[in-house]
């Protein structure tokens, strides 16, 4: 009898300090020297990251540790990630953090205008992305993408995507594919009849001549109306920047009358109609203003210097905007569609060097070499 009570005294004993031993390692605050993160990567169990931690000198008794986890939290998920740890913070706080998935969560912002180029730059600039595209051509990412017929450019949404530790620049891209396909569609089904577009693809194409024309949000739907009624009535669409896209990495900032006759695919002061692909990546805004050009009559426009430009229905009056903004002409001055010296056609070039600052943004302008023609448009939606 004595022997039992004994036994039972000591096994409360040991009981007694195993709750009080599990209960202080929860609330044991972690050792920081500041705010630090923790990476939980993928395929990692509580155990291991209990061990880890006190390896590392955040905690003490990982022993512990484990024994609360395994009858309190058991199939608990562990969510990938890196987690936000603060002076203060208990075990406690760090499990609940684990529970709720509170993992730290980065941007990356893709930039209306910036072509293919600059967005594999901006993608391999990030650490925080795990990177498998690197040394990729164009077209082998396009493959990895699940999408190897498409040509790249223009085929991604402008947008800050969040991501978490980790996440692939294939994940990434796989979402910003799909954003634009759904924006795309969406536009489309809402357009109105009469658009000069056999397919999405070609009002995406549109959409990337408004996106680089524009530099006051409210002219879009009035740029897109000048190129519109151009295409309706045969006239070539003469935009500088499908000039710029296809010179590719040979732009320096500025393009001459030997630049605008240059015959490349994406020179529409020598092609008809629209180039072959977008030159830039649009956001719903420019997508919304080709599908929805404003109507008018306007077959020309001309930059004011501050980012506003001036509309003129006939040459007279568009050559007498040029005339007046030549006169305080600045680097950024620049007309398009270009000013006339014939019958007004859209077939003649300007007496002019056209001068165009240097992009913002550094990576290369244009393709290294462009398309001889149309690639296939993919997965665009249908009509």
């Amino acid at each position: 009898m004595l022997l039992l009570e004994v036994v039972l005294i000591l096994g409360g004993l040991v009981l007694g300090y195993s709750a009080w031993k599990v209960s202080a390692s929860v609330d044991q605050s972690l050792h920081l020297g500041g705010v630090e993160l923790l990476d939980v990567p993928t395929g990692t169990n509580p155990n291991r990251m209990f061990y880890r931690m006190e390896g590392q000198g955040l905690i003490k008794d990982a022993f512990w540790l484990r024994l609360y986890w395994r009858f309190n939290m058991a199939g608990t998920a562990l969510h990938t990630g890196e987690y936000r740890m603060t002076p203060g913070m208990t075990v406690r706080d760090l499990f609940d953090a684990w529970r709720r998935g509170d993992v730290v969560r980065y941007n990356l912002t893709l930039v209306e205008g910036w072509n293919f180029r600059q967005v594999r730059a901006a993608l391999a600039k990030h650490e925080k992305i795990k990177h498998t595209l690197d040394g990729m051509s164009d077209a082998e990412v396009m493959d990895e993408l699940g999408h190897p017929t498409v040509f790249p450019e223009g085929r991604f949404f402008p947008d800050t995507y969040k991501f978490v530790r980790g996440m692939s620049d294939v994940e990434l891209l796989q979402q910003a594919y799909a954003r634009l396909e759904e924006v795309l569609a969406k536009e489309w089904a809402d357009r109105p009849a009469e658009l000069p577009y056999r397919d999405p693809y070609q009002a995406l194409i549109m959409a990337s001549l408004v996106e680089k024309e524009t530099g006051v949000p409210q002219e879009r739907g009035q740029i897109a109306g000048v190129f519109v009624r151009r295409m309706q009535i045969g006239m070539q669409l003469q935009t500088d920047p499908t000039v710029i896209y296809g010179m590719g990495e040979r732009y320096n900032g500025k393009i001459t009358r030997a630049d605008l006759r240059e015959p490349t695919p994406y020179n529409t002061y020598v092609i008809s109609g629209l180039p072959p692909t977008p030159i830039a990546m649009v956001g719903r805004e420019a997508i919304h203003a080709a599908l929805n050009p404003v109507p008018g009559s306007s077959l020309y426009f001309v930059a004011r210097g501050d980012g506003s430009h001036v509309f003129s229905d006939d040459l007279d009056a568009h050559n007498s905007a040029v005339r007046e903004y030549q006169l305080k002409r600045r680097a950024d001055y620049r007309s398009s569609p270009a000013p006339q010296n014939g019958n007004g056609n859209g077939k003649s070039l300007p007496d002019v060097p056209v001068q165009q600052e240097a992009p913002a943004v550094p990576p290369a302008i244009g393709p290294a070499e462009a398309p001889a023609e149309a690639p296939d448009s993919g997965d665009a939606p249908k009509q």
